[in-house]
């Protein structure tokens, strides 16, 4: 299987380049074609050349791994007969220096909240076995070497 994604980023009329003073702004296009505007982080490079509404290359990467991680979850639960009403994750991507000096995404939380129908609501552990099932499952964070730690609200 091949995931394809078209990233497109053109210098605007005005901009010298070399003076590294030009915009980051560029635009994703999904195989489905879904177009996301995108840029750096403001936290890497700062405003103007960078664009804080669109999406930057870490938050998509943090959002990637919540998303999979959510679509496992949702999988794992209805075989198993839970009805799941809503799903919601506030996930925060940690960004730090590994040993070699360089900036990386080193840890990505997920505090899923779950909500289910009154008619099987899982234990508390069965909930943490649906998040381990799912953790292990998620291709994408199978990819990584970055931690993922799923945070999962007390009940």
């Amino acid at each position: 299987m091949d995931y394809k994604v078209k990233t497109i980023w053109r210098l605007s009329d005005g901009e010298a380049f070399y003076d590294n003073k030009y915009s980051r702004g560029h635009r994703w296009i999904f195989d489905g074609g879904v177009e996301v505007p995108a840029s750096s982080s403001p936290f890497i490079v700062p405003l103007p050349y960078s664009i804080a509404e669109a999406v930057d290359p870490e938050e998509a990467l943090v959002a990637s791994v919540s998303s999979c991680h959510m679509l496992w979850f949702l999988s794992i639960a209805a075989k198993k007969r839970y009805r799941v009403l809503s799903y919601v994750d506030d996930a925060v991507g940690h960004m730090s220096h590994n040993e070699k000096g360089k900036l990386f995404i080193s840890k990505i939380i997920l505090t899923p909240h779950v909500v289910f129908s009154d008619d099987k609501i899982p234990s508390a552990d069965e909930i943490i076995d649906l998040h381990a099932l799912a953790h292990a499952d998620c291709f994408i964070a199978n990819s990584l070497l970055t931690e993922v730690i799923i945070d999962i609200p007390k009940l």
